[in-house]
């Protein structure tokens, strides 16, 4: 390495570039240690592979064994936790987020990865989103297997962060959940969301923007914006596994993210099958009631921009809905029967406006 006039070490033309690769070797030694603990015995390796190496023998127990993996990110949730200085939460958000995509089809999650992106990187800030991450993925019983850090001046506004996430699951064929065994009669059942969980905070910033994140709210019941907007996204796994093993007949799924209640749920609809939604049949929370009145939106349009306090639903024969709510009730969560399905097609809404 060349020396300076004062004998100190000049940055290499990498670092003069925007990029080092020191702070990208201490990110990966601070969050080392809470990744080292998600990983199981199917994982083959330590951390610093070029891939990472997972084990087929998780898949000893199954007789058809179907693998289903998700992409996905937390969008402009980013600039919350920027704003907040609270990216840890970003790391849970983008687990609990990819496992609820693959729950709808069934699917127990394997092993997940991800990638954050910084302009400028600062290794506390991608040790906090990854060991979040880790934590979550080690309260699932999934392998943080691998991931990638990247710093890209010029792509990313310094201070700014990009978080997307990989999880691959499995399920035995004959056990996959892809919504071809709804029928009209079927009761839905809703679990609460934990706020916004990762979507519609476009719309949340623009409205709340001008407002005191820190100042306790009548309107939110005393809270403040500050600990609400950054609550991290739900997982249903263990929800989806209480069902089963009170062998409910669980016949489709949704997460209800981004579309909301409104384009979600008919992705697994078979033809001819429609979902009426009773809006009366719970209290919108008063964060979204807050963001409709700040941005004037209409609430036909909410309920398709955000989700409106509704994290997942479960289409379960009408016959098993009562058991399908005492197992849910034991396990810790607060259903209740949102709707019903009907003939026709999408979703309808009555008990109120939409």
């Amino acid at each position: 390495m060349t020396q300076t006039d004062n004998d100190v070490p000049a940055a290499s033309a990498y670092e003069r570039a925007g990029v080092s690769i020191d702070a990208g070797q201490r990110a990966v030694a601070l969050m080392k240690g809470a990744v080292a603990r998600t990983h199981t015995p199917a994982v083959l390796g330590g951390i610093g592979g070029f891939g990472g190496l997972f084990s087929a023998s998780a898949f000893a127990g199954l007789a058809d064994p179907v693998l289903v993996a998700s992409t996905d990110g937390v969008g402009t949730k980013t600039r919350v936790a920027v704003r907040l200085g609270q990216p840890g939460g970003l790391g849970a958000d983008i687990v609990n987020h990819c496992v609820n995509d693959i729950l709808v089809q069934g699917a127990r999650p394997l092993f997940f990865l991800d990638y954050v992106a910084m302009g400028k990187l600062d290794p506390e800030t991608v040790a906090a989103v990854v060991t979040g991450a880790a934590r979550a993925c080690e309260a699932l019983g999934v392998a943080l297997l691998g991931g990638e850090t990247a710093e890209m001046p010029g792509v990313y506004v310094d201070g700014e962060l990009d978080i997307v996430g990989t999880v691959v699951g499995m399920v035995d064929r004959s056990a996959l959940v892809d919504g071809s065994r709804i029928q009209a009669g079927d009761s839905v059942i809703a679990l609460p969301s934990a706020g916004l969980h990762t979507n519609g905070f476009s719309l949340a910033r623009l409205a709340l923007d001008g407002l005191d994140w820190h100042a306790a709210r009548a309107d939110l019941d005393g809270q403040t914006l500050a600990e609400l907007l950054p609550v991290p996204h739900r997982s249903y796994l263990s929800a989806h596994g209480a069902l089963s093993g009170a062998r409910v007949d669980v016949r489709g799924m949704a997460h209800i993210t981004g579309g909301g209640l409104v384009d979600n749920p008919p992705r697994v609809f078979p033809p001819g099958v429609g979902m009426k939604i009773d809006t009366s049949s719970w209290t919108v929370p008063p964060l979204f009631e807050l963001i409709l009145k700040e941005a004037q939106v209409a609430r036909a349009e909410a309920f398709r921009a955000l989700n409106m306090g509704v994290g997942f639903v479960f289409i379960v024969p009408a016959a098993e809905s009562e058991a399908a709510l005492s197992a849910l009730r034991a396990a810790g969560e607060q259903p209740w029967v949102i709707g019903q399905m009907v003939a026709g097609d999408g979703v309808t809404f009555d008990g109120g406006t939409a």
